[in-house]
């Protein structure tokens, strides 16, 4: 089994024990680190502030799952945590969560003969993004292009549109 398609089986088996719990799946990552093959589950609650406990308790929930499924192949190590400040955007939902923040985008074909976009994300539409770069402008990004995106926080700055003062 490739590794998407590892990754496609965990989602579908560890997405309705992350929803019991009061979490979102944000991201599934296999892939092999220091000799072995790590499975990473990054989890979040929507509002933010997810506890140890909460991973705690998915990770032993998710790891008996895969087991009785057999869903990963050979041996492995199970990670559960936060998706951190530098939070990886995958679905639609997450870039419309980081309206208005710094976004640093890698595109799976050159856009402009650049790879990788850094700027404030303008816009979401079913079909993509819009970030603004304070060199060139804005740039539309369609979502099939993406190969990664992820939000980088800038300690200097407040953190978006809902941040507190």
């Amino acid at each position: 089994m490739d590794r998407s398609a590892v990754t496609q089986r965990v989602w579908e088996l560890a997405e309705p024990l992350a929803l019991a719990a009061d979490l979102e799946l944000v991201d599934v990552q296999y892939r092999p680190e220091g000799g072995r093959l790590i499975l990473r589950l990054l989890l979040d609650r929507p509002d933010g502030g997810v506890t140890l406990d909460q991973l705690t308790r998915v990770s032993r929930e998710v790891g008996d799952v895969l087991d009785a499924h057999d869903a990963v192949p050979g041996r492995y190590s199970l990670e559960c945590s936060s998706p951190g400040l530098n939070r990886p955007l995958i679905r639609e939902v997450h870039f419309r969560r980081a309206l208005g923040r710094q976004v640093r985008i890698r595109t799976r074909t050159p856009i402009g003969e650049r790879r990788q976009l850094r700027g404030t994300l303008e816009a979401v539409t079913a079909d993509g993004v819009t970030i603004s770069e304070a060199s060139t402008g804005s740039t539309f990004i369609p979502f099939a292009l993406i190969e990664r995106a992820n939000i980088e926080y800038d300690f200097g700055r407040p953190a978006g549109p809902h941040a507190h003062a």
